[in-house]
């Protein structure tokens, strides 16, 4: 007598994949993801891939973690996959601080963000 399962929080026909403590604030992240919104998943590789963008390397990752998963889990068709949604938003933010003149000091921010990106199979034309 367990729980019952959780259900799904995205369609029969998509995968997902999140990225929760990404080092560097979300507007950086956001101008990654905006690359690969409503690509496909092949070609979102390769604009990851190639880009001088440092946070594309982290963006990568996920993309990668999505469709492995759409693979093995939920036995989707690798090159029928697109990119559905990919979503930022904030996390934590460490605090630091820094010895100033004359006895003050000054924050710090260092702030992390969350990656969310769902890969859909479509149909091909």
């Amino acid at each position: 007598m367990g729980k019952a399962a959780a259900p799904r929080r995205v369609g029969e026909n998509e995968a997902l994949a999140v990225g929760t403590t990404i080092r560097g604030s979300a507007q950086k992240l956001n101008l990654v993801a905006g690359l690969i919104r409503g690509k496909r998943a092949e070609e979102a590789m390769n604009i990851l891939a190639f880009s001088k963008k440092a946070m594309a390397a982290e963006a990568r990752k996920i993309l990668a973690s999505a469709i492995a998963n759409a693979e093995n889990n939920h036995n989707l068709d690798v090159d029928a996959l697109v990119v559905a949604e990919a979503s930022v938003g904030k996390s934590i933010t460490m605090k630091r601080f820094h010895a100033r003149g004359r006895g003050k000091s000054t924050r710090i921010l260092k702030p992390f963000s969350r990656l969310r990106i769902v890969v859909r199979e479509v149909e091909e034309a």
